[in-house]
């Protein structure tokens, strides 16, 4: 008997005539950082793999996320490393191997928006950044900054205070969405609504995808890999799985476009955690988008557009009153952010990477950490004893290729 054999994601009543099957070393579950960057990894490394995504091509987290390479100083804001900074830390080199052309995959035509990060403090504040110059770990990955050599938001006069430069490069999401997307090749699909999951124990499993004639298109797969953010709650379920537990961090972002300069950088406040951080996008009306997170989209999960935008407003006239918003326009995003499940729902300090059997159960956590969690999803597949073989997945060429998703500030309609 199956171990587990259900229909799902709007499967509709009726026959339907299995017209084509495919053989694959792992088919993966969306098609985010974790999904692009795997399926990429694998087809360097020989595998045979396709990815199935049910919406846009770049997920719903990754365009929602902020592009920031972290590095883990924004974990250290204390002066002092902690177990989340370390587990980060190596993560910007590895990148800026890839952004030229030198890591493990070449992605030399993905946009940089800034070559780094800033962190700024004023007031009382400013006596704090001392303690990253006296950790050894944060030594040689921050600069002190004085006059012409800050961004153009720190040059006013009214500005009192200190600002550092962090090696975490920013870069610009709908152009890493497509130099992964390129790298995946014709190996990217999205679904037409209907999946069907049968797996008997000891076999492959078998995954049935419905094609939007009606027909089903049958795939063997050695490995499923779940990189699906929120979507692997229901994956899971189709498994009939419960673990790893997934949670679900609400976030409340903030937009805001006109004449702004470009700045990319987090405020330092009183707590371990970055009290506003800023990045910047150029708009397609020919300005510039600041983009908001930080402790103003963690506290603001509960308040409404209104209260968001106001409580932003607040803070940045208090932070940097010498920039006009007089003709600013506003709207705020809330963001999901799945996460494998800690004690009392703390923030993870790693990315997650569970095997169960032959099933793969993948968390990034954060942007920067997609390398770091592909590699052990590679580690797994080794420890399953799965090897590149050939395969055959032209036949999943019945299913249409997703669209890439929008940037939350070209889908936005209602600005305020």
């Amino acid at each position: 008997m199956p171990e587990r054999a259900i229909a799902g994601m709007g499967h509709r009543k009726g026959l339907h005539r299995m017209s084509l099957s495919a053989n694959v070393d792992v088919l993966i579950f969306g098609g985010g950082i974790a999904g692009l960057w795997t399926l990429a990894r694998l087809r360097t490394l020989g595998y045979s793999a396709a990815l199935i995504e049910r919406r846009f091509l770049g997920g719903v987290q990754t365009p929602a996320s902020q592009g920031i390479i972290h590095g883990g100083i924004k974990y250290a804001l204390d002066g002092s490393a902690s177990a989340a900074s370390e587990a980060i830390a190596a993560m910007p080199a590895l990148w800026r191997d890839c952004l030229a052309g030198k890591g493990e995959l070449d992605l030399r035509a993905v946009r940089v928006l800034s070559q780094a990060q800033y962190l700024w403090a004023q007031g009382v504040l400013t006596s704090r950044v001392r303690g990253f110059f006296a950790a050894k770990a944060l030594r040689s990955r921050v600069v002190r900054l004085t006059g012409a050599e800050r961004p153009e938001a720190f040059r006013n006069a009214q500005f009192r205070g200190a600002v550092l430069r962090l090696d975490e490069p920013v870069l610009d999401l709908r152009s890493l969405i497509d130099a992964l997307s390129k790298l995946c090749g014709e190996a990217v699909y999205r679904s037409a609504g209907d999946a069907r999951i049968t797996w008997e124990t000891g076999a492959t499993p078998s995954v049935s995808l419905g094609t939007e004639n009606g027909d089903w298109i049958e795939v063997q797969a050695r490995s499923l890999v779940l990189a699906a953010g929120s979507g692997n709650a229901e994956l899971l379920a189709m498994l009939g799985r419960d673990r790893p537990p997934m949670q679900l961090r609400p976030l409340h972002m903030v937009m805001l476009q006109g004449a702004l300069p470009k700045l990319h950088a987090h405020c330092l406040g009183a707590s371990v955690n970055p009290r506003l951080t800023i990045t910047s996008y150029p708009s397609v009306r020919g300005n510039v988008v600041w983009y908001l997170g930080g402790e103003l989209a963690e506290s603001g999960a509960g308040r409404s557009q209104t209260e968001q935008v106001i409580c932003a407003q607040r803070e940045l006239r208090e932070l940097l009153p010498w920039i006009e918003l007089r003709d600013v326009r506003w709207a705020t995003l809330r963001v999901n952010r799945a996460e494998e499940r800690q004690p009392l729902r703390r923030r993870p300090v790693d990315c997650c990477v569970a095997r169960d059997a032959g099933v793969i159960t993948v968390w990034p956590t954060k942007l920067a950490f997609a390398p770091r969690a592909v590699a052990r999803v590679l580690d797994s597949l080794r420890q399953l004893g799965i090897s590149p073989q050939p395969g055959n997945t032209e036949p999943l060429a019945g299913l249409p290729r997703p669209a890439q998703a929008p940037l939350p500030w070209e889908a936005e309609e209602k600005w305020i």
